[in-house]
């Protein structure tokens, strides 16, 4: 099990979280642009102080005593979550999914929008975590890649399955076995985060734009293409087209798709990397065609006819946004029960219909065709059997790893 490290980042990972933070996907909104300015930070049950004032210094995981549940006796729990990352009622006053789970249980659930980046937020608890104490929050939702970092340091519990009958029954089979947590024993997916193809129609006189080869070889698209800054989102996709495996992605097959992109930037057929920033750009034909996560797409298409999608015959990257229960949370059995909760077919389609991320629970669509069929029809909320089996995950990397592959990164985007 890897050891606690007072400061476990290099700096090109650092810039890689910051980039993440400014413009990618620790920038997005977490829900349809549309409502993106809408809901602010609403708690119900009241706002927590979570904050890591007057913590201990930190000591190696596994030293504090095994967290005791009290809630059989307390009937609250505490959830920190994205921004903007859950349904509210029309007047932005309530939070109604989360209400008939207290009218439901009597569990009053203090809901606190404190995660901006996943970096930043790991800052605020890794002191207590770290000590065996208590974070003040019985679930958190964070990205694969930090998941994959707490679950291994051993400051997520396991969770229990008899606890999680509808969550372990409607759980996509796309993303039951993450190779950082097999048979998702420590977390389960809020959404996915999907990576695919977008381009303008008019921009491209008409033509689809539906692989990564003819982003970086289409002449007719040259200096009008853009990548995102984003590592695992590019090179993975760049892994794809060229027949690899980002799940099983080598050294030498990370250079080698670095080695095609840069090839991409000295012709300057890529006019540019983005962040979320590309939202704009494409909807005006600045660029035809680009990288683009599926979560942009919904609202870009409902704002302008000419945004297509494609999903590339090669493959799609997929990330997942994942809740987990720190070590020393009060409340387990009881955030255990919220997970559950959000995997029955009508609450999740509820969820999706607002917040339109892809919807990790299956039986999901006859529930959301009642709210919205073209929700329902919508294979970035909901793949189909065929898109599901293009999904590919990026695999876990080491520290050493990641810090080797952030720091080549940087250089071919310039950052």
């Amino acid at each position: 099990m890897e050891q606690y490290e007072p400061d476990g980042l290099s700096e090109a990972q650092r810039a890689a979280m910051r980039r993440s933070l400014e413009t990618g996907r620790g920038a997005l909104t977490r829900r349809s642009l549309l409502r993106a300015s809408g809901a602010g930070a609403l708690a119900l049950g009241g706002a927590a102080g979570l904050g890591a004032c007057g913590i201990p210094p930190a000591r190696r995981e596994g030293q504090g005593p095994a967290a005791t549940d009290h809630s059989a006796r307390e009937k609250r729990l505490a959830f920190s979550n994205w921004t903007q990352y859950i349904d509210v009622s029309d007047d932005e006053k309530r939070r109604p999914t989360l209400e008939a789970f207290t009218r439901r249980t009597g569990i009053t659930v203090t809901y606190t929008e404190d995660i901006n980046d996943n970096v930043e937020f790991f800052g605020k608890i890794k002191p207590q975590l770290a000590a065996g104490q208590d974070t003040g929050r019985d679930l958190i939702c964070v990205t694969d890649w930090l998941a994959a970092r707490i679950i291994r340091l051993g400051w997520a519990q396991k969770l229990d399955p008899a606890n999680l009958p509808h969550a372990y029954a409607n759980l996509a089979p796309q993303f039951r076995r993450p190779d950082w947590d097999p048979g998702r024993a420590h977390s389960y997916p809020w959404t996915g985060i999907s990576t695919v193809i977008a381009y303008n129609a008019k921009a491209t006189g008409g033509r689809t734009v539906d692989s990564v080869s003819q982003l970086l070889d289409d002449p007719k698209l040259k200096g009008r293409v853009a990548f995102l800054s984003e590592m695992r989102d590019t090179v993975g996709m760049t892994l794809l087209d060229m027949g690899e495996d980002p799940g099983t992605v080598t050294a030498a097959q990370y250079d080698a798709a670095i080695g095609r992109l840069r090839k991409g930037v000295e012709t300057r057929q890529i006019r540019r990397f983005t962040g979320n920033d590309y939202t704009a750009d494409l909807s005006k034909g600045d660029l035809a065609a680009c990288l683009a996560w599926a979560g942009d797409l919904i609202q870009l298409q409902a704002d302008n006819p000419d945004i297509r999608f494609a999903v590339p015959a090669a493959g799609y990257l997929t990330a997942t946004d994942n809740l987990l229960v720190p070590t020393g949370a009060r409340h387990k059995s009881n955030a255990e029960k919220l997970i559950d909760y959000y995997y029955e077919p009508p609450v999740a389609a509820r969820l999706a219909a607002y917040i339109n991320y892809v919807c990790p629970v299956d039986g999901v669509r006859p529930e959301l065709a009642r709210i919205d069929p073209a929700l329902a029809a919508n294979t970035l909320i909901l793949p189909d059997r065929a898109m599901a089996a293009k999904s590919r995950a990026f695999r876990s990397l080491t520290s050493e790893e990641e810090t080797a592959f952030e720091e080549k990164f940087a250089a071919l985007i310039g950052a």
